[in-house]
């Protein structure tokens, strides 16, 4: 197996190589595709990032709110940034005490801040003036002082665009003119103690990520000293990337930590948070799928998959695939590492063609019938894809921990959602 990639490790390769097919009645293969974490992976790594008392670490549910994967991360000291009911309801049912959950996400009406209050949660990000307005007095009514971050939006004179927002207009947060005309004394149930920001997805530059985050410090400790505010904590979001195209491209997490050492002795702030995503549970997970078709068009090859973006949508969302290699006996476990690599315009079975994952090198001889699998895909997966178009089976999810493949969700065919 001298030929896998970097990204997929030998036990995880033949498990899943032995791993049965599921057929359902109708004789027709009911797990079309299937999503696989590697958890002992995965406590590694956050045991890495653990290593160190500069920075707070909270793991941004949204990336992937499987059972496993918080439980993974709750034991490994992380806390919990939620921005739905549904998902302060997924951590809780794993045993996730509420003091270890933020409540984030620019869509709180007044009934969700009660409801979070009731759950026991007592730390936010608000977004609004109304959601400070309606947090307060919900705080009120409850006879509970939470703590309060205000999440800032900025811009920058050379800045870009991104799934975030980047330089444009968003709805999280406000501009910094816009907080600086509240009066902290007009909220007396709450403990506004710190500020919130992050516009920037999936940065690959440790100089970048400081760069941008200096250029934060100095507008948002004005706006502290414009509100009178004791400035104890400041939230940088998350944004730390992952090299999806494999170049080489990656992050010094021992860099990160240096330089966040530095912004919090900038910003003089007793807390320094971080809210990490893809950053975190990317690299555990993956993405298996089988080759429904093979063709030559236009002088160029092409594969058709029996799943695409209904499961994996961030090729299409970014325009950037995920890593991907063939896994099977024939082809990928070969120790034979010369074989023959041609470029594959890879397609998911959607009528649209907005169903690409990318023009990737594979080996000659793939075939009809063989799996591909595809790396980094522990984050904005499963419950980032769009399922339902076309009526197909929704994919199952599996974990692999000390050398054991387990299902934790079984396919689902569109009967069973359909009526």
């Amino acid at each position: 197996m001298s030929n896998l990639p970097h990204w997929l490790g030998e036990k995880l390769a033949t498990s899943l190589l032995a791993k049965k097919t599921f057929v359902d009645e109708a004789g027709l293969d009911h797990e079309n595709g299937y999503f696989v974490y590697h958890l002992d992976n995965l406590k590694r790594h956050l045991a890495k990032l653990q290593q160190q008392d500069i920075v707070k670490l909270w793991y941004a549910v949204k990336a992937n709110p499987l059972s496993n994967i918080i439980k993974t991360l709750g034991g490994q000291g992380f806390n919990f940034d939620v921005a739905s009911v549904g998902e302060l309801q997924q951590v809780l049912r794993q045993d996730i005490v509420p003091k270890r959950i933020l409540n984030t996400g620019p869509a709180k009406s007044k009934k969700q801040l009660n409801y979070f209050l009731q759950q026991g949660v007592n730390t936010f990000v608000v977004e609004s003036l109304n959601q400070l307005n309606w947090l307060n007095e919900c705080a009120q009514a409850q006879n509970s002082k939470p703590t309060v971050l205000l999440r800032v939006q900025l811009q920058w004179p050379d800045g870009e665009k991104n799934p975030l927002g980047g330089n444009s207009l968003t709805p999280f947060g406000l501009a910094t003119t816009q907080w600086a005309q509240i009066q902290l004394g007009d909220y007396p149930a709450l403990d506004i103690c710190g500020l919130h920001i992050f516009q920037w997805g999936n940065m690959l530059s440790n100089e970048k990520m400081y760069s941008l985050w200096s250029q934060m410090v100095p507008p948002l400790t004005q706006l502290a000293t414009q509100l009178n505010m004791n400035l104890k904590i400041l939230d940088l979001g998350g944004g730390l990337g992952l090299d999806y195209l494999t170049q080489t491209n990656t992050l010094s997490w021992s860099q990160i930590i240096s330089d966040l050492a530095q912004i919090k002795q900038q910003a003089g702030v007793e807390e320094l948070w971080l809210e990490l995503g893809r950053y975190a549970v990317g690299e555990c997970g993956y993405y298996v799928t089988e080759i429904i078709d093979k063709k030559t068009n236009f002088a160029e090859q092409q594969l058709v998959l029996a799943a695409g973006i209904n499961h994996i949508i961030r090729p299409a969302i970014t325009g950037q695939p995920f890593p991907c290699c063939a896994l099977s006996e024939k082809v990928a476990l070969k120790k034979n590492a010369a074989e023959k690599m041609l470029d594959y315009h890879v397609y998911g079975p959607l009528c649209t063609s907005l169903d690409k994952l990318g023009t990737l090198p594979l080996p000659a001889n793939i075939d009809v019938g063989e799996p591909l699998i595809f790396g980094y895909c522990g984050a904005y997966g499963f419950s980032e894809s769009m399922p339902f178009f076309l009526c197909h089976n929704i994919a199952a999810e599996y974990v692999f921990e000390q050398g054991k493949l387990t299902q934790v969700r079984a396919a689902q065919a569109a009967s069973t959602y359909l009526r």
